[in-house]
């Protein structure tokens, strides 16, 4: 039987290479050509399901590339943040010299030295202030601190290219005020509170029966003698109450002293 099946395919072979050999080489080139052409349109699928491929699989980025690009932008965020905060600061910091230019051009009764806040009483927050003008400025003791919103206080120690300032929120400042609309007067000092970041005044021996109400404008006095000009603003009454000897009001302070970076010397009367 394996003998008979050797033979068929012995003799099957031989047919085969007989044909092949009977073949021209025109008939063998059709032949080739037509394999070709029939198998084309496979190779052509084949190669564009592959450019396919290759080009999706570059448009596609790895878990590493994503989470560093969305890295990237995330500190490319936070710088934009932080350029903004400083621009915002400079935005306001020039507003608040423009406002001293504005102040400075309106008020021509006296002669203002620009000065700047530089160190706080770490001790005593709301006592005093160094400020970056001394003697070599023509600064001298006891002369008048002032913003364009109202009184800060006055100058006590005088160094060279510094001098200290004793502010109006201090218990020892001491000036004499009016209220606007009304004939009081007073002496007005600083008062002790609780929240340091919401300074308070006191205005004490006013009149008992003074009928004043929250709102209403405090002014320095200017008395004969006195240290501080007339009519500069202290602030806002904010309550009144009856003593057994006299009345006595809280006053809200006209200048952010919390916050209040530059100010102005008064060196004298124009």
């Amino acid at each position: 039987m394996m003998r008979h099946l050797n033979l068929i395919i012995v003799v099957a072979v031989l047919l085969v290479a007989v044909i092949l050999s009977t073949i021209g080489a025109g008939s063998m080139h059709a032949l080739k050509s037509r394999f070709i052409s029939n198998q084309a349109p496979f190779v052509e699928a084949g190669s564009a399901i592959k450019k396919k491929f290759e080009a999706t699989t570059r448009g596609i980025k790895t878990l590493d590339q994503l989470e560093e690009e969305n890295s990237d932008l995330i500190t490319q965020n936070k710088e934009l943040l932080a350029e903004n905060q400083l621009l915002r600061g400079k935005e306001e910091e020039n507003q608040k010299l423009r406002e001293a230019l504005d102040y400075l051009k309106k008020d021509p009764k006296y002669k203002l030295l620009p000065a700047r806040i530089v160190s706080r009483d770490a001790s005593a927050w709301w006592n005093t202030v160094k400020i970056n003008r001394g003697f070599e400025d023509g600064v001298d003791n006891d002369m008048t601190v002032i913003t364009e919103t109202g009184l800060v206080g006055k100058v006590t120690t005088v160094a060279k290219n510094e001098s200290v300032v004793l502010l109006i929120t201090d218990e020892n400042c001491k000036v004499a005020v009016k209220i606007a609309g009304t004939q009081e007067l007073g002496i007005l000092s600083g008062k002790r509170v609780q929240s340091a970041d919401k300074p308070e005044l006191v205005i004490n021996y006013l009149t008992k029966n003074a009928a004043l109400e929250p709102g209403q404008e405090v002014f320095s006095a200017g008395v004969s003698g006195g240290i501080f000009p007339p009519e500069i603003k202290l602030g806002k009454i904010q309550s009144f109450h009856t003593r057994e000897l006299d009345g006595q009001a809280i006053v809200t302070p006209a200048v952010d002293i919390p916050n209040v970076e530059d100010v102005f010397v008064v060196m004298g009367a124009k």
